[in-house]
């Protein structure tokens, strides 16, 4: 039972990671995000990050992408709904290893990282997020039962 309570509580904090993040760089909260770069004054959500953080083998991919509307569109919508999805233990399966594509991805960006020649948040990121799909802990806080019990969920597998 403690191994299971783990899960969970994995689950619903990396959620909060994820949800934080779409909020403050939806309202700019003055945290990683100025109030003067909020989404919702105009300011593009990913432009800061891909063009001044990015670095190594991939650089040039990726700040090709800054500024993108359809980009932050889906780098928004990412956050948003991973977050949703790890808090209320649905979806778990597609949040889970479309949350480790979203980690790998930013790790590919950063290469090398900082602190490590390999390892960084971002790979144990992912790690938690596909322990996540494949485990799918949604029991607990959340309506993860009513989402796996749904006649609609069992017809349409690719959701869970």
């Amino acid at each position: 039972m403690a191994k299971e309570r783990i899960w969970v509580f994995l689950r619903i904090f990396l959620g909060f990671i994820f949800l934080w993040a779409f909020l403050d760089k939806l309202f700019g909260l003055g945290f990683s995000t100025a109030r003067d770069k909020s989404w919702l004054i105009g300011a593009s959500p990913t432009s800061g990050f891909l063009q001044n953080a990015v670095h190594g083998p991939f650089a040039s991919v990726f700040q090709s992408l800054s500024g993108s509307a359809f980009i932050d569109w889906l780098f928004m919508l990412g956050l948003l709904l991973l977050g949703i999805a790890l808090i209320f233990g649905v979806a778990l399966r597609l949040a889970g290893y479309s949350g480790s594509l979203l980690m790998i991805l930013m790790w590919l960006s950063l290469l090398p990282p900082e602190n490590n020649p390999i390892i960084d948040d971002h790979i144990i990121y992912s790690l938690v997020l596909i322990g996540i799909a494949t485990v799918k802990p949604y029991w607990g806080f959340g309506l993860g039962k009513l989402w796996y019990n749904s006649n609609f969920i069992k017809k349409n597998k690719f959701l869970e």
